[in-house]
């Protein structure tokens, strides 16, 4: 009896959106703090502008929107009130607990949040066990989506070629630079509600629970 090889020789997973549950809770309270300084902005924006994007890119945003100077200790305001935000409502996305216990080919984490984040995150929904050693940063290296840096680094430590790790990715952001480095990307679209994944991934799919077929 032959047995089917998988697909990919190694998974690279985003974090906000892929293994967590986070992007309206972060989004949620930069939509607060923006508001705070006049940015009239409500979350369906924030998802629409922020999502997948670095820091900076969400703050340049946000300065456009506001008469007033952005606070120089925004960011730093916005990692302890978030922070305290997940540690009380950060929750798995459905299914992919299961996904990564039943995973037999090694796997990792690229994100564009920093470390802490990503370990709080992964520590309040009991996977970062799974992750432990293999938690890529775009912090560390001090470039973001949609450059495709993270991901090639990610797999280069990982010891695998592009061409053998499948990405798997819900922003457009995210999607554009795993394709960027030639990886394959599989699109997560269940909160993907701009459609912007569909033509962009290699595959689009709406339930964790179908990735074990299409790796």
């Amino acid at each position: 009896m032959s047995i089917k090889k998988p697909k990919y020789k190694c998974i690279i997973f985003d974090c906000d959106g892929v293994l967590v549950d986070s992007e309206a809770i972060g989004n949620q309270v930069l939509v607060d703090m923006a508001n705070g300084l006049g940015a009239n902005i409500d979350l369906d924006y924030a998802l629409t502008h922020f999502k997948g994007g670095s820091m900076n890119s969400g703050i340049e945003k946000i300065s456009k929107l506001i008469s007033e100077p952005m606070p120089a200790n925004f960011e730093a305001q916005y990692r302890e009130q978030s922070f305290e935000n997940f540690k009380k409502h950060i929750q798995p996305i459905e299914g992919v607990v299961n996904i990564i216990k039943q995973l037999n080919l090694p796997f990792c984490v690229a994100s564009s949040g920093p470390e802490s984040k990503i370990r709080l995150n992964l520590e309040h929904t009991g996977l970062l066990p799974y992750f432990e050693g293999n938690i890529f940063s775009c912090y560390t290296i001090q470039k973001w989506k949609p450059d495709p840096a993270i991901y090639l680094w990610a797999a280069k430590t990982m010891g695998f070629k592009p061409e053998e790790c499948a990405v798997i990715e819900d922003s457009l952001p995210g999607v554009t630079a795993a394709k960027a480095g030639g990886f394959p990307v599989l699109g997560y679209a269940a909160h993907d509600f701009n459609n912007e994944l569909e033509g962009n991934a290699d595959v689009v799919f709406q339930d964790m629970k179908d990735l074990e077929h299409l790796l």
